[in-house]
């Protein structure tokens, strides 16, 4: 091993510096760095449908049961939607499963250009999306289903030169913190409603019946209190 004298000190050259845990130039904080890297791709992957980009449905099992648990908690209110494409089969048949692709692909960003942030879009099955709705009344969950719906009908899609048109069935429903349902019971009852809406005639929205809804945040009821 060559060596070479500097300011009275001897130095290998080609040694290492030695690792403290935090020197950038460290291979172990490199190496670190890399696999943090490599599962945080891995987690994205974990819980994204590959087609559209938006949640699988692993995805949204777990988080309806997070969000429901969450609404028991808080006494906020969780929204969900189930939206199904109409006549999807149809598509398929006539323009092939390339079409049905890029189909869902521009729904998919329908979809999550119409959601706020914290809302979840998930990826159900098939042609069939699930929405959940944190801290969401029912009734701002039915207008956001019929703009929804209105976008997916309104938007047209332009396949291989060719004018695509798709509409959309909605159901609605909301779990409110004093229900009693687990998650299989509120989706089922949120997946029937979307069964009415294909059974109506398809292309529209339909939900449980609005009840009168009330709520004062903490911050607005210590307001009004504060003089008692």
């Amino acid at each position: 091993m060559s060596k070479s004298i500097s300011q009275g000190k001897i130095s290998s050259v080609g040694a290492q510096v030695p690792c403290d845990g935090t020197a950038d130039n460290c291979r172990f904080v490199l190496e670190l760095k890399t696999v943090k890297e490599e599962l945080v791709g891995l987690n994205a992957l974990v819980r994204t449908d590959e087609l559209t980009g938006l949640f699988n449905f692993r995805h949204f099992q777990h988080s309806i049961d997070l969000e429901m648990e969450r609404a028991r908690r808080s006494g906020h209110s969780v929204s969900l939607l189930m939206l199904d494409l109409d006549h999807f089969k149809a598509l398929n048949d006539r323009w092939g499963h390339e079409c049905g692709n890029f189909t869902l692909k521009q729904v998919s960003r329908i979809i999550q250009n119409a959601l706020r942030r914290l809302d979840i879009p998930c990826r159900y099955g098939g042609e069939e999306f699930a929405i959940i709705l944190p801290d969401t009344s029912l009734h701002a969950a039915i207008n956001l289903a019929n703009r929804l719906r209105q976008s997916i009908a309104e938007a047209e899609l332009v396949y291989d030169e060719e004018l695509i048109k798709v509409t959309a069935s909605i159901g609605v429903d909301v779990f409110a913190p004093n229900d009693k349902d687990d998650v299989p019971r509120f989706v089922a009852r949120t997946d029937a409603w979307l069964y009415a809406a294909k059974q109506a005639g398809r292309n529209r929205v339909h939900h449980m019946r609005e009840r009168e809804e009330t709520h004062v945040s903490k911050e607005e009821r210590d307001f009004l209190l504060e003089d008692f």
